[in-house]
């Protein structure tokens, strides 16, 4: 059997992964438990109306019997069963309700809460329409209606689309993160992370990634908002236990481990220009129309071209030395960009692949500035103090060379892939 939740959260508080976690905890107490990983599902990022980062939540579960020998920890007090019998779907309905209508942040206008219990599974491309694009909750509820699905909303019932499209994730590539809680007495409070010991564990698990952003000096692992999640350790393993005997913060009230689509990047397709829409994502393909130039604010804006047309992309200030790389582009040079559309019909950059540049060509100097050419082939000559030299003109360093290039962690996406995890060193990728 299948739960899916989403949208009990605000700006305010809360979180649905702790929602999920009360809940898998409270099935355990009851005899049921989870047979695959809980799966933390990220949807459309540019959707203007999400909470925080857009995350719904999944669980599969079974009634647990006589299966002591498949249990695998996977929080301090959560286990993965592997296997288990069919669970009665009106008391977990009635279970999942009770907690979402205790929890749910209710008095925000943000929050419209909702959630699913269904013996089949949706089908994958709804999720995938989900992280790619905006849908409607009518077909959100076609979808619940096919499966035989039990499901209740609240409010608008937005929360219904984000719970239908996290049972509908089924990983072709996948993430894991380790969250860890806080204590009810500290949530609001500053949050107590050691600087040192995020480097240090970032060091000793390589498998891990976006921990600590060094350019920034900014630690990446804690949440700004006044929600109770303490920290979240992203990997692409789900072994991620170890990082708590080498992190040192403050006291966790609970932790559990996720399977995600984080840094998966699959809330991209490629489009041309003309197939972009207002709070889409995808890749895009062209050459810089217009020279980068910086605007008030210190956001970085120039024009993209290719068959279909043209669109004004920008590097936005959080994105910090990204925009140093976007300030180097020319006219003519071929870039692939990465990110998504916002209402302003502005392409939000991520990362880009520059896939060949112009060559820049210098007269020879002399007297202090350029020579003038005869002709070709004849040479160049100075104006101030008539020197001739056949010196064939130089090609001007551009600093930018073809490869990837991307957003420091402290402006990444939750969705969007990081160079670590496409298999690449340091920002700049050569091939």
């Amino acid at each position: 059997m299948y739960i899916g939740l989403d949208d009990t959260d605000s700006t305010r508080g809360m979180c649905t992964t702790y929602l999920a976690a009360l809940i898998i905890e409270e099935l355990q107490e009851r005899g049921m438990g989870l047979v695959e990983y809980p799966r933390l599902v990220r949807l459309n990022p540019n959707i203007p109306w999400k909470t925080r980062g857009n995350g719904a939540l999944s669980m599969r579960i079974g009634r647990i019997v006589d299966n002591e020998d498949k249990k695998r920890k996977i929080g301090d007090r959560y286990h993965l069963y592997g296997a288990g019998e069919e669970c009665s779907s009106g008391e977990v309905f009635d279970l999942v309700r009770a907690a979402v209508e205790r929890y749910s942040y209710f008095d925000d206008e943000k929050t419209n809460p909702g959630f699913v219990v269904s013996e089949r599974k949706p089908p994958r491309a709804f999720y995938e329409r989900c992280a790619r694009e905006i849908v409607d909750l009518e077909d959100a509820l076609k979808v619940l209606d096919s499966a035989g699905a039990s499901y209740m909303g609240y409010k608008d019932r937005r929360g219904l689309i984000g719970a239908t499209a996290a049972i509908a994730y089924e990983p072709a590539f996948c993430t894991y993160e380790l969250i860890a809680y806080r204590k009810d007495e500290n949530i609001g409070e500053r949050r107590v992370i050691d600087r040192d010991s995020v480097i240090e564990m970032d060091r000793r698990f390589p498998e891990t990634f976006d921990n600590y952003d060094y350019e920034n000096d900014h630690v990446c692992i804690a949440p700004n908002s006044p929600c109770p999640v303490l920290f979240g350790v992203r990997g692409m393993s789900p072994e991620l236990s170890g990082v708590l005997e080498v992190l040192r913060t403050e006291e966790a009230e609970r932790w559990m481990i996720y399977q995600t689509n984080q840094g998966t990047d699959e809330h991209l397709e490629r489009k041309s220009i003309g197939d972009m829409r207002e709070h889409t994502s995808g890749i895009i393909e062209g050459l810089i129309k217009t020279r980068p130039r910086t605007t008030e604010g210190g956001h970085v804006i120039f024009e993209l071209m290719d068959g279909d047309g043209a669109m004004a992309c920008a590097a936005y200030e959080p994105t910090k030395q990204f925009r140093e790389v976007v300030l180097k582009l020319l006219p003519g040079d071929r870039v692939e960009l990465y990110g998504g559309m916002n209402r302003y019909d502005t392409f939000n950059m991520e990362k880009m692949r520059v896939r060949d540049t112009v060559r820049i060509l210098k007269n020879p100097v002399c007297c202090g500035v350029s020579m003038k050419s005869m002709g070709r082939g004849k040479g160049f000559r100075c104006e101030k103090c008539g020197r001739r030299t056949k010196e064939d003109r130089k090609e001007l360093e551009r600093g930018l060379k073809p490869g990837f290039y991307e957003v420091p962690s402290c402006a990444r996406r939750h969705l969007s892939m990081p160079l670590k995890v496409m298999g690449m060193q340091g920002s700049c990728f050569e091939g």
